[in-house]
């Protein structure tokens, strides 16, 4: 073989060598990428007083994306879909007891996994909380999936005065791939503000209003991997949609650098009476809920409020990264007391209270 025969060879073995080497490494980042449940167990156990049964499932990981859904025509069964996710050994169908009937998992294409929890009741009718918990190790215990279920059942929706036949748009903030900020703990900000916001629901719905959600279950508006601008336009178009929408509220929480940054403040648009005048009545009911500091009513050039065609504020219920508010935000009793108080403030406002 010729010098210019054994240079070919060289190189078609160097290139085949890198090829190979790329692709394990490809397969290497893939799996990297990817999470794998790892267990699943069931037990009772006491949240914040209350008696729940905890769905448990644990991940190789953090970083986990899931998306929550219920199907009309199988009320009895909540639907989780999880990406990036494999269902390891886990096996296709358990048994639950309890509430539960049974768990089925299923890889329902490569690398989406979902789970679907059978329980003896429709899922409305209960009181349930799913998130994740990060690693911790030095308890030794890894990524989690976690769904509380309450053995009491769903609390009875309170009611408030005023906003019967009025028409109202709640915007949880972030969610799906946005997590917002995230607490000392790992408290992420879109589970909180999904569960405020729809505890605003079912009050205002309990007392005649229609309400119209963004979004309802922890998923993107608009869709993953969607700029800032496209998501936000997303949740205002939801209201553009809705020809006899009345005012828009948007649901977040505070974070700072600093954990000793503290307290409550809401937004509206520079120029919008009515919004600073339902900013101004969120604030005063958050406030005299919530124990907190003022932080005050505030204009804002936020994207919601400055391209909501009606009245439109955005409240930051408290700081998640602070320690004391953080443990706050987590709590359902106070959960429910931040709820309570915008639906007296929406009430308010169109009452003219």
């Amino acid at each position: 073989m010729g010098l210019f025969g054994l240079t070919v060879t060289r190189f078609i073995r160097a290139f085949l060598l890198t090829m190979l080497c790329l692709g394990i490494l490809s397969s290497l980042c893939m799996a990297a990428s990817t999470h794998e449940l790892t267990y699943f167990k069931s037990y009772e156990t006491t949240v914040d007083g209350e008696e729940v049964i905890r769905f448990e499932l644990g991940l190789n990981r953090d970083g986990l994306a899931y998306k929550e859904s219920t199907k009309a025509y199988r009320p009895n069964t909540l639907i989780l879909d999880l990406d990036d996710t494999i269902p390891g050994r886990l096996r296709h169908q358990m048994q639950l007891s309890g509430i539960g009937e049974s768990l089925k998992v299923q890889e329902v294409e490569l690398k989406h996994t979902r789970l679907q929890l059978n329980f003896t009741k429709p899922v409305e009718e209960l009181s349930y909380r799913v998130y994740t918990l990060s690693e911790n190790r030095k308890e030794r215990k890894p990524a989690r999936l976690v769904i509380d279920v309450s053995k009491r059942g769903k609390k009875a929706a309170g009611s408030t005065e005023g906003v019967e036949g009025h028409t109202i748009v709640l915007d949880a903030g972030h969610g799906g791939s946005d997590t917002g900020a995230i607490g000392p703990s790992g408290l992420t900000e879109k589970e909180v503000t999904l569960a405020v916001t729809q505890k605003v629901r079912d009050i205002l719905e309990n007392s005649g209003a229609h309400v119209v959600m963004t979004r309802d279950s922890d998923r993107d508006v608009y869709g993953v991997n969607a700029t800032d601008r496209q998501e936000l336009q997303a949740r205002v178009d939801v209201s553009l949609r809705e020809p006899a929408t009345e005012i828009f509220v948007s649901v977040h929480c505070n974070a700072f650098s600093s954990p000793s940054a503290h307290g409550v403040e809401t937004y509206y648009y520079a120029g919008s009476p009515l919004g600073y005048r339902l900013a101004a009545l969120l604030d005063e009911e958050l406030l005299r809920e919530g124990g907190l500091q003022d932080r005050g009513v505030k204009d804002a050039n936020f994207y919601v409020l400055r391209h909501s065609a009606v009245p439109a504020s955005l409240v930051e219920l408290a700081f998640i990264t602070n320690y004391q508010e953080e443990r706050l935000l987590a709590d359902d009793g106070y959960q429910s007391g931040l709820a309570e108080a915008i639906a007296r403030a929406i009430g308010r406002y169109f009452s003219g209270n």
